[in-house]
């Protein structure tokens, strides 16, 4: 067995960034599909319950009312695909879209312990879901995924920093000889 899992350890598809770049790419079009869903009446009528029950977004229908807080959602989500997206050749603007991802997605998963009747009471309650709690705890890996790549453009930006602060440093004579 250990020879097996050696011989996959090397394989090249497990040596580069694949994982990195699948990651971010899926993140790129979930936001897409879910921002372009933000345009349509039944989207914002279907997101109605949850900006009702969310502790962080509950403000946003006395501020921009049910069709502005979809488009408001909608344009947040097309952005940080967009800065996501640009996190493939800039990891600065990809950490930006990574922190907003981060908050998005707090801001949903903490719609979990106030949504009512989230527990099917037909199939004894917890942990049997009903459709928007199953539809909620898609978050709760999004938010890990969203934080994973928070953690690699932090780490990778970090090593570039590090890196330029070496070449930036004074030679020392004695050290060109």
């Amino acid at each position: 067995m250990n020879w097996l899992i050696t011989r996959i350890a090397k394989m090249r598809v497990f040596q580069g960034d694949l994982d990195n770049h699948l990651v971010r790419a899926s993140m790129v079009l979930i936001y897409f599909m879910f921002g372009y869903q933000k345009w349509f009446e039944y989207e914002a009528q279907g997101l109605v319950p949850f900006f009702t029950h969310g502790p962080l977004i509950f403000w946003m229908y006395p501020v921009f009312g049910i069709r502005g807080s979809a488009y408001f959602l909608g344009v947040s989500e097309w952005l940080f695909g967009i800065l996501l997206l640009a996190g493939f050749w800039n990891r600065k603007v990809g950490l930006l879209g990574a922190l907003g991802s981060v908050f998005t997605f707090l801001c949903t998963v903490t719609i979990i312990p106030f949504w009512p009747e989230g527990w099917a009471a037909q199939a004894g309650g917890f942990p049997a879901m009903t459709l928007p709690m199953g539809f909620l705890m898609k978050d709760v890996v999004l938010l890990a995924v969203s934080f994973y790549l928070l953690r690699q453009d932090l780490q990778r930006l970090a090593a570039t920093e590090s890196a330029d602060d070496l070449s930036e440093m004074p030679v020392m004579a004695h050290e060109r000889s």
